[in-house]
């Protein structure tokens, strides 16, 4: 039956981070030991005025259909969102909610991508983009950071991969998979390029906009070029800075015609998020807001903790992140030191098989030689799996 596969379906891989659960959890009912810092979701549960929210919601009958681009409450409390926390005007008919901020993503690829387009990619990048531009007919040029540069892209990169078939530059900040933030004034600088070529549209993907410790606030490239407001956008959602993951509800907001145009997109395969959904995120938005201060505290103390116990294993070289709950150690001095691994991927199988710790290659990232872990679990978790990451490289190099 594999002729019946669509090409489409076969020009793609799926998730590698999903991959790396699944083999660690085959593993773990195997009856192995095995500690994880691949997981990416916050390890908090929902907070209850949330859960509580929806709960009245599913009593009360709210089961049925809603508006494929969301409810007016919840567009409203986005709207509001915007301009309280952004500083960004935004009507009602230019948002729209979907299952998550993947969802948006996707939707935004396939309503305005055609085949032969351009997509510009910053890696590391998050896995999806890739292959989601491949999906809506696009390809995927990428520009490669390092460690050296932050893992951020300089204008001059940027003016050099834009070309007459760039349709988009996909911007994630703070990103994953480093935790890289760019500052407002690294922001205007790229906008001052964009400003050039008015057929660029931007992406920008916030979802990781309030877990952020960098010392500046937070800003994307509207707010620092707000010349863009047109030409760009705005990705988000509830998965991460309220412990929503499987809630599934992001958001989208731009220009009218192009919100139109996802939507329609949207009409033809999910429809509306759930209903439930829906009014637990209008709670979460409308709602206090301690929650969110309190993780992203916590969240930079497991920062600090991973960020010191990487640098003290000896062939790891890794920069602070801003934000997010994952790290990006280099590891190329083991693998050019070892004569077991000869890449990143071998890597990570290694500290699978012999240490019991399951991380991610930075090869699913577009940076061969990299570890992507997540520090999205308690302290005493990353103490256990520093211990075991050390002793598994002190075995590898003798």
């Amino acid at each position: 039956m594999e002729d019946r596969v669509s090409h489409r379906a076969n020009s793609i891989k799926p998730s590698p981070t999903l991959a790396v659960s699944a083999r660690a959890a085959k593993l773990k009912a195997a009856g192995q030991d095995i500690l994880s810092l691949s997981a990416g979701e916050p390890d908090f549960d929902t907070p209850d005025f949330i859960k509580n929210a929806a709960i009245e919601a599913l009593n009360a009958g709210f089961t049925k259909y809603t508006a494929v681009s969301g409810t007016p409450g919840l567009r409203q409390a986005i709207a509001d969102k915007f301009k309280r926390e952004n500083g960004l005007e935004y009507s009602l008919d230019q948002i729209l909610v979907s299952c998550g901020c993947k969802h948006s993503i996707y939707n935004l690829m396939q309503a305005t991508l055609n085949p032969g387009d351009e997509v510009i990619i910053p890696a590391p990048y998050w896995v999806s983009y890739p292959d989601m531009a491949k999906l809506a007919g696009a390809e995927a040029v990428i520009i490669k950071t390092g460690i050296s540069q932050e893992f951020k892209i300089s204008p001059e990169q940027l003016r050099a991969a834009i070309t007459d078939k760039t349709r988009m530059l996909v911007l994630n900040s703070p990103a994953n998979p480093t935790g890289a933030y760019y500052s407002q004034d690294e922001l205007a600088a790229l906008g001052e390029v964009l400003i050039d070529y008015p057929h660029v549209l931007i992406a920008s993907d916030d979802i990781y906009e309030h877990i952020l410790w960098a010392e500046e606030a937070f800003h994307n490239i509207v707010n620092a070029c707000p010349a863009l407001y047109e030409r760009t956008i705005v990705l988000n959602g509830v998965s991460k800075a309220y412990s929503m993951t499987g809630w599934r509800i992001g958001y989208a907001a731009g220009a009218k015609p192009i919100i139109e145009a996802m939507e329609k997109i949207q009409s033809q395969s999910t429809s509306n998020p759930t209903s439930i959904a829906q009014v637990a995120t209008q709670a979460a938005l409308e709602g206090d807001q301690t929650f969110v201060s309190q993780i992203r505290n916590i969240f930079q103390e497991r920062h600090d903790l991973i960020l010191e116990g990487l640098n003290n294993i000896q062939g790891i070289r890794c920069a602070p992140a801003g934000g997010t709950f994952y790290i990006f150690p280099n590891c190329k001095d083991i693998i050019e030191q070892s004569s077991q691994v000869q890449n990143d991927l071998q890597f990570a199988e290694y500290l699978l098989e012999e240490g019991n710790v399951a991380v991610v290659p930075g090869s699913a990232f577009g940076a061969p030689g990299y570890l992507r872990l997540s520090f999205a679990c308690s302290m005493d978790h990353i103490r256990e799996g520093l211990k075991r990451m050390e002793a598994a490289v002190n075995k590898l190099l003798g």
